[in-house]
């Protein structure tokens, strides 16, 4: 899947694939897939909060990351603070004081650009919840590779051969920046090429998002 850009850029994703409503014990939930990257994702909520996490003028959000094999680490509770803050951020969370919503995130097979597909997956399991958003959000992964080239949507292997990986929660509306993650060395100048190619691979991503979704209600009406 290529998006080429009136700036130059030639934006590569790796093929979707998504699917809504796959658990029955969930308010929501969603498959997400980029490449051989696969994640689960199930929506719990709104519902009763204990009183120790309650929030008088909102609900309270909890993200659980479950590895494949073993027990979550570091690497983990990391990228649950990256995808609270992205929700939280377009979550009308105001709406449902009091209460607590849970997303829960299973990784099927990890093949580079997790967290983009986390956040992908995320929204997905939010939509099929009908949870009240102020705007949809995606995630787009990018990797500097040691000659400089930007490689977006890249697999295990680039990302381990890359100087800087980067990774931006990106908005429906105004394409604003709503998280972003990052390791290794760049330049501010690589920081805003990546970001600008961000924005644009984000555009493919909504209008998959509005594809998966038409088809979904299509066979349903």
């Amino acid at each position: 899947m290529e998006v080429c850009s009136s700036d130059g850029f030639n934006v590569t994703l790796r093929e979707f694939g998504c699917e809504q409503c796959l658990l029955s014990r969930p308010d929501g939930s969603s498959s997400f897939i980029q490449g051989d990257t696969s994640v689960l994702a199930a929506v719990y909520g709104p519902a009763e909060v204990k009183v120790s996490k309650e929030i008088y003028d909102r609900a309270t959000l909890e993200v659980v990351i479950q590895t494949k094999v073993g027990l979550p680490s570091v690497k983990e509770r990391s990228q649950e603070q990256c995808v609270r803050e992205t929700c939280e951020a377009s979550l009308l969370s105001s709406l449902h004081p009091r209460s607590s919503l849970t997303l829960i995130l299973q990784v099927l097979h990890d093949d580079g650009s997790l967290l983009s597909c986390f956040l992908n997956a995320a929204c997905m399991a939010f939509m099929d919840a009908g949870l009240p958003m102020s705007c949809l959000f995606c995630g787009v992964t990018c990797a500097i590779a040691r000659d400089g080239q930007v490689i977006t949507d890249p697999t295990a292997t680039q990302e381990k051969e890359s100087r800087a990986l980067l990774t931006f929660a990106i908005d429906s509306t105004e394409q604003k920046v709503l998280m972003s993650s990052t390791k290794g060395s760049f330049s501010v100048h690589e920081l805003q090429e990546c970001i600008a190619i961000s924005q644009m691979a984000s555009e493919k991503i909504f209008q998959f998002y509005r594809e998966s979704v038409q088809r979904r209600y299509s066979k349903t009406l």
